[in-house]
């Protein structure tokens, strides 16, 4: 239980198999998710990602879930589905580890982000990265005090906190809406809208997403995962009915 971090990552159970046989590297991709979308609000962290499980471009799955949780903190990804199951099974690990322990300390969602983005960046460094880019929402204690945390990592290891962060095609599509709307005191409610919002631009935009939708959320007391819902759609904008519409005139 106590062995080293890189020797426990190399010997898990999700790569004992490799172990046995010839080195097998993900070379692409083969069941992704796309993109995750969180914002800190004034009492915590709200989370959310579409169910879809894209084998290709073929949308395979639909009842794929991409956000977990350790203690009291999400984490959330997109990218290849079956890393992201070999992430949840090391997550499993630390909670077991943390309570064989039994000393009453658990781990608060910066450490839980500096020990993925550790393994992110080992399995990048041994040239088999995990294909995911992860979000890490919870909280932290930051002058004695406790606040929201937020940050991501992508599959080399690089990362960074923020007050709201997309990922995966959200990245392009969400970031300006966020940008514009998220304000520091928002209430959950308002946080969670704002949330909506960008994935219902995504499932407009995005062809490897659908409209079902896991919400998640961090707070102080504790972290919750919602069941998947459905977004609300409106189909009847002008150029989405008339593609040229405010194009036509004299010439």
């Amino acid at each position: 239980m106590f062995e080293s971090f890189a020797t426990r990552v190399r010997t898990s159970p999700a790569e004992a198999t490799a172990l046995d046989g010839p080195r097998k590297h993900t070379q692409q991709p083969i069941v992704t998710g796309t993109s995750i979308i969180a914002v800190k609000y004034k009492d915590g962290v709200i989370m959310a990602g579409d169910t879809l499980g894209s084998y290709g471009s073929l949308a395979r799955f639909t009842g794929v879930k991409r956000i977990t949780k350790i203690g009291s903190t999400l984490v959330g990804a997109d990218g290849d589905y079956s890393d992201f199951q070999f992430i949840s099974k090391f997550l499993d690990e630390m909670e077991t580890e943390e309570k064989c322990v039994d000393d009453g300390i658990t781990y608060s969602a910066n450490e839980i982000a500096h020990r993925l983005t550790s393994l992110l960046y080992f399995r990048r460094s041994k040239i088999n990265p995990l294909w995911n880019n992860l979000v890490i929402a919870g909280v932290s204690e930051e002058n004695g005090q406790l606040v929201p945390f937020l940050s991501t990592t992508d599959k080399i290891g690089t990362a960074y906190e923020a007050d709201y962060i997309a990922t995966g095609f959200g990245l392009h599509l969400a970031t300006p809406i966020l940008y514009d709307k998220w304000k520091p005191d928002m209430t959950e409610d308002e946080a969670r809208e704002l949330v909506g919002d960008c994935l219902r631009v995504c499932f407009y935009r995005d062809c490897r997403t659908i409209n079902n939708i896991t919400f998640a959320k961090a707070s102080y007391k504790q972290a919750d995962i919602e069941e998947p819902t459905q977004l609300v759609e409106k189909w009847d904008y002008s150029l989405f009915v008339d593609v040229n519409a405010g194009t036509k005139g004299p010439r």
